[in-house]
């Protein structure tokens, strides 16, 4: 189990008078979403890909290989029950540098978590304080993040640790220049219980007119297991696998919610980088 840094802290969906006030980002709040995608409707139109066409994390590192994925929109469940999440959103105006940033700068109070997806985040923050010499990836690479949002009706208390992308076997050389390309990867925990229930991959790079943000799931299955050393540590990682299980509910509910909220932060980071981000 992990503790919370702020265990104190309210929790509420939206806004309330005054959360805005004197906030130098107050007019970003726009709790208007726009329809899904076509491309994300279709793909949950289709439903689950067969298991075969299904990638595994060992396959993340192909997300910088030269041109499209064989599937940049769509869900599956591996055969072990590992339920892989792909979409892809086009950012126009956005330079990869600025999600950098956004991931770090979101944390800092719930108003500004709740300008990415106002119908379902609730409260984000860092377990540890910021260090004032830190800059770009170093901002959030290595720490953890306490979340709470909505996926679908249901609210989770979830904890973001923020890792190197060669962890994941990725090339650091091709994400060097923060102006061309960015990865943000994570594991992915409950705070309440002992358990690492899945990563995530947001690959940012430049096409014409901005960049296009892809993202990547994988949760349960073998990407979830135990936070914690413990002597029966294999065993219960397969019986915490069973229990926790995803399923067709729970992979259209992430599906729309990523969808949604890296649309909607499409709209406003462009605008909101260049007001507040000191470089």
């Amino acid at each position: 189990m992990m503790r919370h840094p702020n265990p104190s802290r309210p929790l509420y969906l939206g806004m309330r008078p005054g959360d805005l006030v004197d906030k130098p980002y107050a007019k970003f709040w726009n709790p208007q979403l726009a329809p899904l995608s076509a491309a994300t409707n279709e793909a949950l139109l289709v439903g689950p890909l067969p298991p075969p066409l299904v990638p595994g994390l060992a396959q993340a590192h192909e997300l910088l290989l030269d041109g499209p994925q064989p599937i940049e929109e769509g869900y599956g469940f591996a055969e072990d029950g590992t339920l892989h999440i792909a979409l892809t959103t086009p950012m126009p105006g956005t330079v990869p540098k600025m999600v950098d940033w956004w991931f770090w700068w979101h944390n800092g109070e719930p108003q500004r978590y709740k300008l990415w997806h106002p119908r379902a985040h609730v409260n984000a923050e860092f377990g540890d304080r910021d260090s004032p010499t830190q800059t770009g990836r170093a901002r959030y690479v290595g720490r953890t993040s306490f979340v709470h949002e909505y996926i679908g009706s249901q609210l989770n208390a979830v904890a973001i640790s923020f890792i190197a992308p060669s962890e994941l076997g990725f090339d650091a050389s091709r994400i060097a220049d923060a102006e061309q390309a960015t990865l943000v990867c994570a594991r992915i925990g409950f705070v309440a219980q002992p358990l690492q229930i899945g990563y995530l991959v947001h690959h940012v790079r430049r096409v014409p007119g901005g960049s296009e943000m892809r993202c990547r799931f994988w949760i349960g299955g073998h990407a979830a297991r135990l936070r914690t050393q413990h002597p029966m540590g294999d065993w219960l990682s397969k019986l915490a696998r069973r229990l926790k299980r995803p399923s067709r509910q729970d992979a259209q509910d992430l599906m729309v919610h990523a969808s949604q909220e890296m649309a909607h932060l499409a709209s406003f980071l462009p605008a909101l980088y260049g007001e507040l981000s000191s470089e």
